[in-house]
């Protein structure tokens, strides 16, 4: 049982990161896939369906961990306090700009909450990402499995760590660079015209990147956590995850490269997917790794809650999870075709 919400858990990051993470790539792009005003609202027009409900699966997230592994959830929001209250500001920006940027028909006035949605929506994958980071690398717990970390120290990945070092530096980057690859594959299928072209031309440049960087940070991970590369010969769900991230990636650059946005996009989809989900694979049953050697790491046996309970959790998840997957298949269908900007005060 205990391993079944560990992997639910996982389940409901990687949806948040795919989906959630289409619309963080398209507001991080926006500014130089679309040049003018009713292009940039077609932009929001591509992702206006779809963005606040994207971040409900960061709450299911967070809701999965208070469930499951509350000890992980509370050592977590305290240690990352600081970050945490970056990202709930990026992401109430994100929103507010969304929402008012039409409300005056004043290029001065739209064109600052444009500004305002690009970087809310830069930060955010590279908050991410250094969080993930920090989580692969290891944190200073405490013997009761608490830490507290400093914005950043000697700037090496090695005991006393900061929040940011070369590594979790490397893997913000690296989250941006995908995200917005994700978000770039997202419009060249969603859109037309020229916010299409050079999306596409956008999406090949950062995949292109994404593709050189991928090799680069897993030697990086091997540096500063060799135990979780170690794993994976010995995990099978591991490397059917690499595998699906590797024919994602294979379908990304195909897809670009023939017109067939849809099955970029779906490979873009595929790559994030796989890459979380390898990574889920190997780490487990670590949560929060240790890299005070006096301190245990917190992990899914020793930071779950009784099984009764997740039993009991399981039932309610087992109704809720296919009502929001229908929800999103749903939205989709309705919603399919190429976006059109709305008549003006009648939408972003």
């Amino acid at each position: 049982m205990v391993e079944l919400w560990f992997g639910i858990a996982s389940v409901m990051l990687a949806a948040y990161v795919v989906l959630d993470g289409f619309d963080f790539g398209a507001g991080a792009l926006h500014l130089f896939v679309a040049r003018s005003d009713p292009e940039r609202r077609q932009v929001l027009a591509a992702i206006g369906p779809f963005w606040d409900g994207n971040e409900v699966w960061l709450l299911a997230t967070g809701g999965v961990l208070f469930v499951a592994f509350p000890a992980v959830l509370a050592a977590g929001l305290s240690g990352f306090y600081f970050a945490i209250f970056l990202v709930l500001w990026a992401l109430i920006l994100r929103g507010i700009s969304i929402e008012l940027r039409s409300h005056l028909e004043l290029p001065l006035w739209r064109g600052a909450w444009d500004v305002v949605f690009a970087l809310a929506s830069i930060l955010l994958p590279v908050l991410f990402g250094a969080a993930l980071g920090n989580l692969v690398r290891g944190l200073p717990l405490t013997r009761e499995g608490w830490f507290s970390l400093p914005l950043f120290t000697d700037f090496t990945a090695r005991n006393p760590v900061g929040i940011l070092d070369w590594y979790t530096v490397s893997a913000g980057v690296f989250a941006l660079l995908a995200i917005a690859g994700h978000g770039a594959a997202f419009l060249t299928w969603k859109t037309d015209g020229p916010v299409h072209d050079r999306s596409r031309r956008a999406a090949l440049r950062l995949y292109l990147a994404v593709t050189v960087l991928w090799p680069l940070l897993t030697l990086a991970t091997a540096f500063v956590n060799a135990p979780m590369l170690e794993a994976l010969p010995r995990r099978p769900l591991a490397w059917l995850s690499l595998l699906l991230a590797l024919g994602g990636l294979i379908s990304v650059h195909a897809g670009l490269r023939t017109g067939r946005a849809l099955a970029a996009f779906l490979g873009s989809c595929a790559f994030l997917a796989g890459m979380l989900a390898a990574t889920a694979a190997c780490v487990f049953p670590v949560m929060l790794r240790s890299v005070t050697p006096e301190a245990a790491s917190l992990t899914a046996y020793n930071a779950s809650v009784p099984v009764a309970s997740l039993r009991t959790a399981l039932s309610w998840w087992a109704v809720a999870f296919p009502l929001a997957v229908l929800y999103f298949v749903t939205l989709f269908r309705l919603h399919r075709g190429k976006a059109v900007a709305a008549v003006e005060r009648e939408g972003y």
